[in-house]
């Protein structure tokens, strides 16, 4: 008899403790603005007004040195779904839009002006391996919201791991915030509302109606702060009132709609009662369109790869793991968030070749990350390669030219090293060398 009563009973324990675990497992929240630069933020420059962000780093951990493989909207959103740098994807530049749906079926698109003549896939393979289809296997419902731009729809996220999506087309930045967004049919039954808002409140909606047991994992890939620059109006008013110009005003009013939108989605999960098991990571995709000082470079003007272009604000805020208001000044990378949200939905070490990631859990719980090489590619203008390790930075240029700078002690990058007897220089210039051989695809 108790042979026959003990089987059952482990059976129905077993299934128990895994029930259990799926329980006790974090919701995931990750909220991904586009163009949003490292200054842009109201804790860095007074000019922006961003009190729930601002609320976010006292809560949570900064990785103050956080950076973008490859500074350009497709590619940084391939890296982060995959943990790839995006040029081992074939993927140095954004996907065009060519057919008047946005769609691009063509495998590979040109830049007329890129000194190598590069191709760069208008798509993200269905066989690369997504963090949703990592956190599906983990028990996770996935939800997408927003902004894709990662191939048209036989790649939509539907396709890519998560299982519902929203507000997502073929293309990379609206015509418009107000109606008619999109130059198709994509959320095309609103009169009056701002784009964010829209997508803010199906994020609420998906948060306060989830009713599964099962944890779930809500990406909210914001178009702001993304061109046209069309702020909200009763934003605009308030900065014009204090005395900021026109364009300050639209992009100011642009930051503080992403900012509101930040707070609905934590309100949310606090009036849910599970904002104490949901982590949020709150991250940008590229430097900013505008000015990014103290730092150099932008999304424009050929400097990309300087750290206005290639370095983005990246909080995380994990109840019981991070230190509230800690920070971090390790150099890490968007691939890393792959093998962290890897770990967290596991408990284990994510350990594969394929991803160049790594889990930043241990910085995280406060524990520093050892030192390692990180490599950026694109492929646009002259400067397209570089490589930071721990304080440096060299730049490589396409003409023959590099530029060196110790990032820390000259965050402006103002003082070229090269050529000034420092023993990094060879160091970095063959171990850059020697990655683009590869990593970087040959035709």
């Amino acid at each position: 008899m108790k042979t026959h009563l003990f089987v059952p009973i482990i059976i129905f324990n077993f299934f128990l403790t895994q029930h259990l675990s799926a329980q006790s497992k974090p919701n995931i929240v990750i909220l991904f603005v586009d163009d949003w630069g490292w200054s842009d933020v109201g804790y860095r420059n007074n000019q922006f007004y961003t009190p729930n962000i601002d609320q976010l780093k006292k809560d949570g951990m900064e990785f103050v040195r956080a950076y973008i493989p490859t500074p350009t909207c497709s590619p940084s959103r391939a890296s982060l779904l995959t943990g790839k740098e995006a040029i081992r994807l074939e993927m140095p530049r954004h996907i065009e839009h060519k057919n008047k749906d946005g769609t691009n079926d063509e495998k590979y698109n040109y830049w007329k002006n890129d000194p190598a003549k590069m191709p760069s896939i208008n798509w993200l393979p269905l066989n690369e391996v997504t963090y949703a289809e990592l956190l599906k296997e983990q028990g996770y419902f996935n939800m997408f919201i927003g902004k894709w731009h990662l191939g048209h729809e036989p790649y939509y996220p539907i396709y890519q791991g998560f299982d519902d999506m929203f507000g997502t087309g073929n293309w990379g930045h609206p015509k418009n915030y107000y109606p008619d967004f999109f130059k198709d049919e994509l959320l095309e039954n609103y009169t009056d509302e701002y784009l964010t808002d829209v997508l803010t409140n199906k994020a609420v909606d998906f948060i306060n109606e989830y009713d599964r047991p099962a944890p779930f994992m809500m990406s909210l890939w914001y178009y702001n702060v993304h061109s046209p620059h069309v702020g909200r109006k009763d934003f605009i008013n308030k900065f014009l009132e204090k005395g900021y110009n026109e364009k300050e005003a639209i992009y100011a009013s642009m930051v503080a709609s992403m900012d509101e939108s930040v707070g609905s989605v934590r309100a949310a999960l606090k009036s849910k009662g599970i904002d104490k098991n949901t982590i949020i990571l709150l991250f940008s995709d590229q430097g900013g369109y505008y000015s990014n000082a103290p730092l150099s470079g932008g999304k424009i003007g050929g400097n990309t790869l300087g750290e206005g272009g290639s370095r983005v604000p990246f909080l995380v805020y994990y109840p019981g793991v991070t230190t509230p208001g800690s920070e971090s000044n390790t150099p890490i990378q968007t691939i890393d968030v792959f093998p962290t949200l890897a770990e967290i939905a596991s408990n284990k070490t994510y350990k594969s070749r394929e991803i160049q990631g790594k889990s930043l859990l241990p910085e995280m719980s406060g524990e520093k990350l050892k030192s390692r090489d990180l490599f950026f590619y694109r492929s646009y203008e002259d400067q397209y390669a570089a490589i930071i390790f721990e304080d440096w930075k060299l730049i490589k240029y396409r003409s023959g030219k590099y530029k060196l700078f110790n990032v820390v002690d000259d965050i402006s990058e103002k003082k070229n090293l090269i050529g000034k007897g420092f023993s990094i220089e060879k160091r970095l210039k063959r171990k850059l060398n020697k990655w683009e051989k590869c990593a970087v695809p040959v035709y």
